[in-house]
């Protein structure tokens, strides 16, 4: 079974939609209750991997798979190439966690056209598992555009009063980064070939790793990918498609959106454009630091201001991802592993915000500040749960999020992102003052208005959706080891990588003009 794991793992939610699309259409409760069992079926199914220690041991990707797929002619040929390392291992693990999550919050907030909307929620599934275990660069693009639809549908269907054109939005966005990328990817490949890459290794980023690709060419190469990853993460200035798309999303999109969908860019930038093209990365470095500090100050100010709650933690993710990619940048082992670790912390503390939020949006209709207070002495349970993922978005320390800020901080500010680090650290700050001045305004006070009165406090079903975010709330918080002793070896291999052809890069242009063109393996 190991030798098709992540085969499995990626498309049994393929058999569970069928399953669904057979079921009929007015069986609501049947639907829901098949898709959940498929989605919990898919987290034990990837269980093992969190209890390999063979990531321990070692940087190579484990649990590879390989199967010719298209082959056109003489010179092109596309592979089903899927592996795992740890840099790939907890982003897996936290897709197949969130998702049984994400459908049990659907229960009463999902009443119409459920077949559809579980159809979309298990291809969903299956994209984001595909795009993060591929190493075939054309089999991450087809996953990374698979993953469009549905949440196009998703949001476009079942959002709010203004869906269409959030979901428009956010299409248009994501397709033109996309095929930017596309077009760099077209060019790497055939690089490739006439640098002598046997055709048959197909878009394999193993072998473009070892590409000794020109730097004028990288600027270029790079640009196109981190344009269309910047789209994903997002960055400022182009995350203007996130807020609307969060607010308008049913509240399982919002949190399949927030925990695990922006990860596709921060996850792209070290998958793909850093170690690919590593002189282009050491050129726009500051250029990308200085876009990720201004996200972080731009994001909570703007959170600040909001009046809508919904939106005010959509605002929160710029600034936290800006966290993530000013850690990732910072190209240290303990940079990168804080932005790893951060996107993991993002993925349980901002998804958690959202379904609170959903909880309050199913008994009250309305997401505004101003039609709340007081509602820790009506609902004790939500108060409770709501204070500690709170403490986990501004980074309380004990808190996930602590560990993952912290460490950023420390590795950016090693590196020679000191000056941006600085700045960087009034987003801690921001984050307190917009996340306890709404947790204040929501929860404490006296009830002022008369129909938050009566509101129930949480269900058993709405509290077994929280206990496991909380649970890794704490322990991250605690105990982050379980997570750093999987992903440095994986990390450590890639800085190395980087770093060596940065610096053979270096040496080559101080080198006198007429060898310029000296390539890496004679330098080594």
């Amino acid at each position: 079974m190991n030798d098709h794991l992540l085969s499995l793992m990626t498309f049994f939610p393929l058999v569970g939609m069928l399953i669904v699309l057979f079921l009929p259409r007015e069986a609501d409760r049947l639907i829901k209750t098949v898709t959940l069992i498929v989605t919990i079926i898919v987290f034990l199914i990837s269980l093992p991997l969190a209890f390999d220690d063979v990531f321990i041991n070692s940087s190579a990707m484990q649990y590879t798979e390989f199967a010719n797929w298209i082959s056109i002619g003489q010179y092109f040929q596309m592979n089903y190439y899927v592996g795992i390392d740890g840099i790939s291992l907890w982003l897996v693990l936290l897709t197949t966690f969130i998702m049984p999550i994400a459908i049990l919050s659907t229960w009463h907030a999902v009443d119409k056209n459920t077949k559809g909307f579980m159809a979309l929620a298990l291809l969903l599934e299956t994209g984001m598992l595909g795009a993060f275990i591929s190493l075939d660069l054309f089999l991450f693009y087809v996953f990374w555009e698979l993953m469009l639809v549905p949440m196009y549908f998703m949001i476009g269907i079942w959002g709010g009063k203004n869906r269409i054109y959030a979901a428009i939005k956010f299409f248009l966005f994501t397709a033109v980064g996309s095929l930017l990328m596309l077009v760099a990817i077209i060019y790497v490949y055939y690089y490739a070939i006439q640098a002598g890459v046997p055709f048959e290794n197909g878009f394999s980023i193993a072998h473009f790793y070892q590409l000794d690709i020109p730097a004028h060419l990288q600027t270029w190469l790079f640009v196109a990918f981190a344009f269309s990853f910047a789209i994903k993460v997002p960055m400022f200035p182009v995350h203007t498609w996130l807020p609307d798309a969060h607010t308008e999303a049913p509240t399982a999109g919002s949190v399949i959106l927030a925990a695990i969908l922006l990860k596709m860019g921060t996850y792209g930038y070290v998958r793909f454009a850093i170690p690919l093209f590593p002189v282009a990365t050491m050129k726009f470095t500051p250029f990308l630091a200085l876009l990720a500090v201004i996200g972080i100050i731009y994001g909570a100010l703007v959170a600040m201001m909001q009046d809508d709650v919904k939106k005010l933690v959509a605002y929160s993710s710029v600034s936290h991802l800006g966290f993530v990619m000013l850690g990732i940048f910072a190209m240290n082992l303990q940079g990168l592993s804080g932005g790893m670790l951060q996107m993991i912390n993002h993925g349980i503390s901002t998804g958690a915000l959202f379904l609170i939020v959903g909880f309050i949006y199913e008994r009250r209709h309305t997401r505004l500040i101003v039609d709340f207070g007081g509602l820790s002495k009506v609902m004790p349970v939500f108060a409770t749960i709501f204070m500690i993922v709170t403490f986990s978005s501004v980074g309380l320390p004990g808190t996930n999020g602590f560990v993952g800020e912290f460490l950023i901080l420390v590795g950016a500010f090693e590196s020679n992102l000191r000056v941006f680090t600085v700045f960087a650290t009034t987003g801690v700050i921001l984050a307190a003052v917009y996340m306890l001045w709404m947790f204040q305004r929501v929860m404490m006070g006296k009830v002022t208005n008369p129909k938050n009165a009566e509101l129930k406090d949480l269900s058993a079903r709405e509290v077994a959706i929280m206990l496991p975010l909380v649970l890794f709330i704490f322990w991250i918080g605690f105990y982050p080891n379980v997570f750093f002793e999987k992903m440095n070896p994986s990390l450590e291999n890639l800085i190395n990588q980087v770093k060596d052809k940065q610096h053979i890069a270096m040496i080559a242009e101080d080198m006198d003009p007429t060898v310029t063109q000296i390539t890496v393996n004679d330098l080594r």
